[in-house]
């Protein structure tokens, strides 16, 4: 599966893209196990197995948040990005305009249609 593996040599990639890549997966990995405990939580029917199953769901979200953070500090764009969605009010898509005055895809550094963008390619300096 693609989210497994690089898309590039590793000996092509910078040490700042290779340690991106690895928060990204494990990002994936600690919201996948969110994902598992919740769904395990549900189908419990021992209140006691439900209690731990939960904490331990809880333990994987605050995990998430700190790889989250350490990608928002290392990434200007995304830091950017998060700044204008998170803890946002509203219409979760109208949070870029309120922000910004511009619709959706028109924010960037530069501004205009030909800005920068983040991508995966953005990421590893393609």
């Amino acid at each position: 599966m693609a989210h497994e593996g690089l898309h590039e040599s590793e000996e092509k990639l910078a040490p700042a893209t290779m340690d991106a890549h690895r928060a990204i997966l494990s990002l994936m990995e600690e919201f996948e196990a969110v994902d598992w405990y919740h769904q395990r939580a549900d189908a419990c029917t021992d209140a006691e197995l439900r209690a731990i199953l939960l904490h331990n769901m809880h333990e994987e979200m605050e995990h998430a948040a700190m790889i989250l953070e350490w990608l928002r500090r290392r990434i200007p764009r995304l830091d950017e990005i998060l700044g204008i969605y998170l803890f946002s009010q509203g219409d979760i898509t109208q949070a870029e305009k309120k922000a910004t005055g511009k619709d959706a895809g028109e924010i960037s550094g530069k501004g205009g249609a030909d800005a920068p963008r983040l991508t995966v390619g953005a990421m590893k300096g393609a």
